[in-house]
């Protein structure tokens, strides 16, 4: 560690200063709110708690009745936030003060120091509610505002919760009460905005789209492509031009009506898409040659029939290139739905029967044969195997299980017959989880998107206006009627939307379906944003940095005393508590086979450790600091204390009725892979500090092994979130990698919280992030792909900006003065239609670094 250059130059503790940034601390609040029924009311309470002074974040969930809040707490308060809730017509059900994220009643890390015996303050009670999670697909959307205008449909629809619809994989997710609308009123609204909902798409129904598209293509090539030739060569004299008029007519009204229907329900619904800009420059095209030809309304003269045959044969193109496109970027979702079995072998009554998995239940017995799928999560009651979990966990190597273990569904069984019992079946399965919370990460907005967003809320009405602007500059410059009128058409049909409306969430469903395969699960898209910007890294120690699995090294006792029956004293006492101090000495203790006494009137001491009573006598057993509290002398055991600390091990002192009997060492093992991830965190440029309840010396012991240079020594529990807050006070983007259960507190106050997961309980976990196989390695390329995503986005926004800036005035002729060069219609929107392939494109050769993920060097 002495070798590495500081990353902290400015600073030697946090309390010094470290002022990067003069970036506010944010409190967090989970406030209930009773009397919600339906989108509008969380529409209601959303803006009521937002209009409040010092609010950064507010989250409303209708089947929680809760609202969560991001705020400064100088600013405001629980107080104004139930004011608000109020007077917007609803209320807040009296709990206890609202803590910030209140921490786990589980003592669940390093040492006594860490102890307490405060509670967890009471969940609010859900209200009657049943809410159900509704996965399904769109056909029919162009571009964001398509997505948009259905999402606006559907907020507005009674008993639904959360909607979000993603137009990068053409779905929409929704949440809703089947008391107050059901799944086919849901389609009802969809279906009435002019979109196609529809269910049990899969990697087949992106192929036919795609082939669907392909056909429309060849069929306008081959109506459209003859109308070149045509106007060259008049092969039928005067009667060429009504050939080529009916051959444009049959283009304009067979493959381009798809624009026609979108562009009505775009304005029919209060909005324009790029159906929109499309309809307008094919119509302009076509009804301009048409009304020449004809010699109507005093026009005559040339005509451009090709112009709108071709740009609708291009434009098709492109539908054709982006169908392709879009449906590999959603693959790794489907890839996931299709891992389910579909048939279960259950046993009742000794008897074999082949069911659906649809009748499978909770506590049916089911037989897996070798090679089989194991059809839901369970416990294993008979048979030994080797489990290939690398689609959970993205480890090759197969899991060996045996009776008592738990199996996952959609996992494969690798050479032993079992017999499982099933515990989560349908939507509880792990499986189901993960697709659920990937579904909505994919759909997620990341906050980089804000932009694209609000761009492109006024896009087409600024296209269409600049298009007109453009033909009057040019008719009032001199220029002929038919060239103005082009190089209006031109703008329209370049201008392209679509582009920023992909730019984002196709990177977002590629870098999380990547982390996905690499055991690494994205639970939200603003996650893979924000890990790409962070600063710091924040450790648990105990069970991240280390296994948390403590073995006794040392017993040291006072005269009079042996070390067997300061043990065994030890070892009763330690009974009270699960700490993993506690479980490391019970566990010693029937490994020594020592017949342990039963403790009485048992308590653990907030932050210290325990008291009890054996044998009528007080024994204290814990840290140094409730031996001082306890008037405990620790003469004679400090010495030999600090040097055990200064191995990095940690102390618990045993005293009975007031007198030191001796102290005891323990070890936790770091975990597999801690070090080479701090390093390689130093290596980009990222320090490191270990948050834990060790005894200072013991601490930077343990941080010097792994190559930690800051520590925050001898911290409660419920003091994480606060240091957590401190860094971000002194300007920070935090990262904070914890078990994401008894850190929950502190993964909520980081900027991105990164939860280091079992396998199986990854629906559980707290945190932006769920490393699903406790694989510390992957921190590194959590960081990793999130920057590579970033990079990606902001790669593909560039484009989307730069192809219109300067594909609009180009062909709006600002060259042609000077060069003589200008873009014809047909060709603008050929253009057009590249650049949405070209985003989508960039955005797919993100799957050539999930070769380079397994590496955990740095970017």
């Amino acid at each position: 560690m002495a070798e590495q250059q500081s990353l902290f130059p400015e600073i030697d503790r946090p309390e010094t200063g470290l002022k990067k940034s003069e970036r506010k601390p944010l409190d967090r609040i989970s406030l209930p709110v009773y009397g919600m029924v339906c989108a509008k009311c969380v529409t209601r309470v959303t803006a009521a708690l937002q209009s409040v002074a010092g609010v950064h974040d507010v989250d409303v969930l209708l089947d929680q009745s809760l609202a969560r809040i991001s705020f400064d707490p100088k600013q405001s308060g629980r107080t104004l936030f139930e004011q608000a809730v109020v007077a917007a017509g609803y209320s807040c059900h009296p709990l206890p003060p609202a803590e910030v994220m209140p921490a786990s009643d589980e003592s669940s890390d390093e040492t006594w120091d860490e102890f307490r015996d405060d509670e967890t303050p009471p969940e609010a009670p859900l209200e009657a509610y049943q809410f159900e999670h509704f996965r399904f697909d769109v056909r029919g959307m162009t571009c964001a505002t398509c997505a948009a205008t259905i999402a606006k449909h559907l907020q507005m629809t009674p008993g639904l919760s959360s909607v979000m619809v993603n137009f990068a994989d053409e779905t929409a997710t929704v949440d809703f009460d089947p008391a107050m609308t059901t799944r086919e009123q849901i389609f009802e609204v969809v279906a009435k905005t002019g979109y196609q909902p529809f269910v049990d798409r899969t990697e087949k129904s992106d192929q036919l789209e795609s082939l669907r598209e392909l056909r429309w293509l060849i069929f306008a090539t081959l109506i459209a492509l003859p109308i070149l030739p045509l106007m060259w060569w008049q092969p039928f004299g005067n009667a060429t031009l009504y050939v080529i008029m009916g051959l444009a007519t049959i283009t304009q009204f067979s493959a381009g009506l798809t624009f026609y229907r979108g562009a009505y329900l775009s304005l029919r619904n209060f909005s324009a898409n790029m159906d929109v800009l499309v309809a307008l420059g094919i119509t302009a095209a076509y009804g301009y040659s048409m009304l020449a030809a004809n010699h109507l309304g005093g026009l005559s003269g040339e005509v451009f029939f090709e112009t709108s045959a071709m740009l609708i044969m291009f434009i098709r193109f492109g539908k054709w290139l982006e169908a392709r496109a879009k449906g590999k970027a959603s693959q790794a979702l489907n890839q996931l739905l299709s891992l389910q079995a579909d048939i279960a072998t259950v046993l009742v009554d000794g008897v074999e029967r082949r069911v659906p998995l649809s009748e499978v239940k909770v506590g049916d017995r089911i037989i897996v044969r070798p090679g089989e799928k194991i059809p839901v999560d369970g416990t294993l009651l008979e048979g030994r195997t080797s489990v290939d979990e690398s689609m959970l966990t993205g480890e090759p190597v197969p899991a060996v299980k045996g009776p008592g273990d738990a199996l996952t569904g959609a996992t494969v069984n690798g050479s032993g017959r079992l017999v499982m019992q099933a515990s989560r079946v349908g939507d509880e399965t792990v499986l189901a989880s993960i697709v659920r919370m990937v579904a909505k990460a994919q759909g997620d907005k990341a906050p980089i998107q804000r932009m694209a967003d609000a761009v492109a809320n006024w896009f087409v009405p600024a296209v269409v206006l600049i298009s007109a602007l453009t033909f009057s500059a040019w008719i009032v410059s001199g220029a002929e009627f038919v060239f103005a009128f082009r190089m209006a058409v031109a703008v329209l049909v370049i201008a392209c939307p679509c582009a920023l409306g992909l730019a984002t969430p196709t990177a977002i469903m590629i870098g999380s379906s990547i982390g996905l395969r690499s055991g690494i699960l994205i639970k939200k898209a603003s996650a893979l944003e924000n890990i790409a910007r962070i600063d710091i890294m924040l450790f648990d120690k105990t069970g991240t940095l280390t296994e948390g699995k403590f073995r006794v090294t040392d017993a040291v006792h006072a005269e009079g005393l042996t070390s067997a029956e300061l043990l065994t004293l030890a070892s009763s006492a330690a009974q009270v508590s699960q700490h993993p101090l506690c479980v490391a000495l019970v566990e010693r203790a029937e490994v020594k086979k020592i017949i342990l006494q039963r403790p009485q009137d048992g308590e653990e001491i907030g932050g210290y450790g325990v008291r009890c009573t054996i044998e009528g006598v007080t024994v204290l057993l814990g840290s140094s600091n409730l031996m001082a509290e306890e008037g405990v002398s620790l003469k004679g055991m400090l010495v030999i204390g600090q040097e055990l600390a200064t191995e990095g091990k940690s102390l618990i002192f045993v005293a009975r009725s007031g007198q030191l009997l001796g102290l005891i060492a323990l070890r936790d093992k770091p975990r597999e892979g801690a070090g080479e991830t701090i390093t390689a965190l130093h290596q980009i440029g990222i320090p490191s500090v270990m948050l834990t309840g060790d005894r200072k010396e013991a601490a930077m012991a343990t941080a010097d092994r792994l190559g930690i240079e800051r520590v925050e020594a001898e911290v409660l529990p419920d003091q994480k979130q606060e240091i957590v807050r401190r860094y971000i006070e002194q300007g920070y983007r935090v990262g904070m990698v914890g078990d994401g259960i008894n850190d929950a507190p502190a993964l909520a106050q980081a900027d991105v919280g990164i939860a280091v997961g079992s396998g199986t309980d990854v629906a559980k976990e707290a945190g932006d992030i769920v490393l699903v196989n406790g694989n510390m390695r992957d921190v590194v390329r959590a960081v990793r792909l999130g920057r590579k995503t970033l990079s990606k986005i902001k790669q593909n926004l560039f484009w989307a900006f730069i192809f219109n800036i300067i594909g609009i005035p180009v062909a709006a002729g600002l060259l042609y003065p000077a060069f003589g060069l200008y873009l014809k219609p047909e060709y603008a929107g050929l253009a057009m239609s590249f650049s949405s392939v070209a985003v989508v494109s960039n955005s797919l050769l993100l799957k050539r670094f999930a070769r380079r993920l397994k590496k955990p060097e740095g970017c």
